[in-house]
C-alpha cells in the first residue's frame, strides 16, 4: 500500500487545514445574531436548511470546519478522502456564490467587489478535485529506464 499522502499535497492541505479549522473555531461560541446571518445566508442558497435553528446550523457547521480542517493537517488521513471531503464542502460554499445575485457580475461568473470573498471559495473547490484525483493516481516513485538492447 502506498504513502496516505504525497509530499507534495501537504502545502496544499497545511495551507487550506489552517484555514478552515480556524473558520470551525471562529464559529465555535457564535452569538445569536452571528448565527443568525450565517443560517439565513446558507438557507438563501439552501432552502432544506430554514427549519433548522440558526444556533444548531451554526454548531454543526463549526464542527464540521473543525473536523475538515483537522483531517487536512494530519496527514494519516488519505488526500483522496479529504480531498473528496474538501470539494464538497466549497461546492457547498459555492451555493452561496452562486445564489447571490448581488455577488456576481452580469455575466453571471464573475464576482462583483461583494462577491470576492464568496468567489474565492472557488480555489478550495479547485484544490480539493486536485488532492482527490492525485490521490487516486498510482505513485510514481521516478521514472523507469528503458534499455534497448540492439542486436
Amino acid at each position: 500500500m502506498g504513502a496516505l499522502t504525497r509530499p507534495h499535497h501537504m502545502p496544499m492541505r497545511l495551507i487550506t487545514g489552517a484555514f478552515i479549522l480556524n473558520s470551525g473555531l471562529s464559529k465555535r461560541n457564535a452569538d445569536e445574531d452571528t448565527a443568525s446571518y450565517l443560517h439565513g445566508e446558507a438557507s438563501r442558497a439552501w432552502p432544506f436548511l430554514k427549519d433548522m435553528e440558526p444556533k444548531r446550523f451554526t454548531q454543526l457547521l463549526s464542527n464540521g470546519e473543525i473536523a475538515l480542517g483537522a483531517a487536512l493537517l494530519l496527514p494519516v488521513f488519505p488526500s483522496a478522502l479529504v480531498g473528496t471531503a474538501l470539494t464538497g464542502f466549497a461546492g457547498g460554499l459555492l451555493g452561496l456564490y452562486f445564489s447571490n445575485p448581488e455577488a456576481r457580475m452580469s455575466d453571471g461568473i464573475r464576482p462583483t467587489p461583494e462577491g470576492l470573498a464568496l468567489a474565492k471559495d472557488s480555489w478550495l473547490f479547485g484544490i480539493g478535485l486536485s488532492l482527490m484525483m492525485d490521490g487516486m493516481a498510482p505513485a510514481r516513485c521516478g521514472r523507469k529506464h528503458v534499455r534497448k538492447h540492439h542486436h
